[in-house]
């Protein structure tokens, strides 16, 4: 331990999404859809990696800054826990500044569930306090997105519509 765990605090949000878990587990790790879900987090956000446990992963802006990550679990259409390990500036990672020291390791945590036609998408972050309040508003809106965008391309298909 690192005797910062103590000011953590955990940032939970969940969605009530009326598509099969698997298709709202699979949009949340495509490529394009996360382009969409995650721009309240940063407009142009994308991924360099694959979503395979124990994969390394960077989550970048388009500047090239951002987080570097390791898929911790990954349970497909069930659990997804991604390890932040450091920051990226200027395209070069640090995982052993004292900055960063003060808040790694941090877990993203997913959970999806289907009860009743719908899936519930849950969300646990890891946060220090100063950031709690405003990553429950930025998940709040991303995970609308994620929602329109599920919904929509269930309802496309339902239709016989390609999307």
């Amino acid at each position: 331990m690192t005797g910062n765990e103590n000011a953590r605090q955990v940032v939970r949000h969940s969605i009530r999404i009326r598509a099969p878990r698997a298709q709202v587990a699979a949009t949340l790790i495509d490529a394009a859809a996360y382009r969409e879900w995650t721009k309240p987090f940063g407009e142009g956000s994308f991924f360099e990696g694959t979503w395979e446990e124990g994969t390394r992963m960077r989550f970048l802006t388009p500047t090239g800054d951002g987080v570097v990550a390791e898929i911790a679990a990954h349970r497909p259409a069930e659990f997804l826990s991604i390890r932040h390990l450091g920051e990226i500036h200027g395209g070069i990672e640090d995982t052993s500044s004292e900055a960063v020291r003060a808040w790694a390791p941090i877990y993203e945590n997913y959970s999806f569930v289907e009860r009743e036609g719908a899936s519930e998408v849950v969300v646990e972050v890891e946060s220090l306090p100063e950031h709690a309040d405003s990553l429950e508003k930025v998940y709040a809106e991303a995970f609308e997105i994620l929602k329109q965008i599920c919904e929509g391309e269930g309802r496309d298909r339902e239709a016989g519509v390609d999307s």
